[in-house]
């Protein structure tokens, strides 16, 4: 738990703060229709008659997404509740056509559970998980395409939606961050939701109060539809300050619903907060009650990926990353994969639990956090679709390892790689060492040469290093390679010199 306070005329304000991610479930159709819940296409292209809420029309649940959300929850160490129910939320919007919204509120899919974060210091913290339940999306109501009129997208309407609640046990903008990056990760691990929080498929509601250290909880204040985890950090501490302020001068911070603006950065109101009973909660007359046996949670729980947490500490026994690395290596699921298969080749999978070479392993890792990723960020690519495969990764690196060539050289050989993939040529580590000349020289004789000559063209610094200024030591060492074109094996070359100088 992080000592943020915000500090007022007062003293010190603590800020609190729950979170409800409204998470897209990865499905090919809508929670209750077999219309398509791809993103995107013209408006109201992926509209059934039950999303347009045509009489008549009944739901129709999606198994699959049931499914989604039992995944998810046991991805969150999440109590599944076999029994389930759907209701009936009343409200009206422009873009919501039954005027209600088919949802779960008392009973839901799922219940308690918790996410472990860790924040930038390394600090280890905890959010508790209220409860998962599902639901459908609006639509889209389109202010911008007409001065005097407004439009409807229907395409979103209907798509299935996990709400994740947390407790309100985040007491930071910086553990909001976390919390929201580690859930988009479990989420994305598991394959249950895509987490481009751009596309609107995670977003956020923002739950803030604020209150002294050790008092009871004071009236809370909702910050709607926040897209991006940045913008949800920067949503707090607005929002928290506007409510010390409020607080502070005498005021009372009334329940509302809010929207942040992060351009002036500043919250406004939207309305007043609804209470539960103000939308009129009912079941759902159309839908059965869900009922699922603990057999087949069972059998999704066996077949669930490796999740984060547990990907990491593999990493850190089998291959001898260090705690860092093996962050950053397992922050997306598509990053681990490469790193396996760099080390293992493209068969990784096979070798689960087997202890990975040393050498390739921390070479692999160097290599990943340094010139890799720096080569993803210069041509603006993804891992999934990197100039430069792991198979080819892997080649280059088995040529640092039996000393075909040196490390400087793997540098040049891999620039020559990554702008031929670019291009869609062949990225053959091999193939371009050969086609250079870039091999390495280990030939004693031709190395032996090379250093006579620099320490006969250098006889001033020879006696000047003979009479102690040992530092002189790395300029025979580069004058050598220099005259080698970088070729020569860099440890023959330091332990010739230290021969001829002794």
């Amino acid at each position: 738990m992080s000592d943020y306070r915000i500090t007022g005329e007062t003293g010190e304000w603590e800020v609190v703060v729950g979170l409800e991610v409204h998470a897209q479930v990865v499905s090919n159709a809508k929670l209750f229709s077999g219309a398509s819940a791809t993103y995107g296409g013209q408006p109201n292209e992926h509209v059934s008659l039950i999303d347009a809420a045509m009489p008549g029309m009944l739901p129709v649940l999606n198994g699959e997404a049931v499914a989604q959300a039992v995944r998810t929850g046991l991805g969150l160490q999440a109590k599944i509740n076999l029994f389930s129910r759907f209701d009936r939320k009343n409200y009206f919007y422009a873009d919501l056509p039954q005027g209600y919204q088919i949802t779960q509120f008392e009973f839901p899919i799922v219940g308690t559970g918790l996410v472990k974060t860790e924040l930038p210091d390394g600090t280890a913290a905890q959010v508790g998980i209220t409860r998962l339940h599902l639901e459908q999306d609006a639509g889209k109501s389109l202010h911008d395409q007409d001065p005097k009129r407004s439009f409807i997208d229907l395409n979103r309407a209907g798509v299935a939606l996990m709400e994740i609640v947390s407790e309100p046990d985040i007491r930071s903008p910086e553990e909001a961050g976390a919390y929201l990056r580690k859930l988009r990760q479990i989420l994305r691990y598991l394959g249950t939701c895509d987490g481009n929080m751009e596309e609107g498929s995670m977003r956020a509601d923002v739950n803030v109060s604020v209150r002294k250290p050790g008092e009871d909880y004071r009236t809370r204040c909702e910050i709607k539809n926040v897209n991006s985890v940045r913008f949800v950090m920067q949503a707090i501490e607005a929002e928290a300050r506007r409510q010390v302020e409020v607080w502070e001068a005498g005021g009372t911070v009334d329940q509302q619903t809010l929207a942040f603006d992060h351009v002036k950065n500043e919250t406004r109101p939207l309305r007043s907060k609804e209470d539960a009973h103000d939308y009129r909660y009912f079941p759902e007359p159309d839908l059965l009650p869900l009922q699922i046996t603990q057999e087949w949670v069972d059998g999704l729980k066996a077949a669930l990926p490796e999740l984060p947490e547990e990907k990491r500490a593999r990493l850190e026994g089998d291959y001898g990353v260090t705690p860092y690395e093996s962050g950053v290596l397992t922050a997306e699921q598509p990053v681990a994969d490469f790193y396996e298969a760099t080390v293992w080749g493209p068969d990784f999978a096979s070798h689960k639990g087997q202890k990975a070479p040393e050498d390739i392993a921390r070479l692999a890792a160097n290599w990943m956090l340094g010139d890799f990723f720096a080569a993803l960020n210069r041509t603006g690519t993804h891992v999934e679709n990197s100039p430069v495969s792991a198979l080819a990764l892997r080649e280059l690196l088995s040529l640092i390892l039996d000393k075909t060539i040196n490390g400087k050289i793997a540098k040049e050989v891999f620039e020559t790689m990554v702008e031929r993939g670019v291009a869609g040529k062949p990225t053959s580590a091999k193939a371009i060492v050969d086609e250079k000349g870039l091999r390495q020289v280990t030939d004693t004789g031709a190395i032996e040469r090379e250093i006579d000559a620099v320490l006969a063209a250098n006889a001033d610094k020879v006696a000047e290093y003979k009479s102690g200024k040992d530092k002189l030591f790395g300029f025979f060492v580069g004058q050598t390679m220099k005259a080698m074109k970088g070729k020569a094996n860099p440890a023959m070359v330091n332990e010739l010199l230290k021969q001829k100088l002794s």
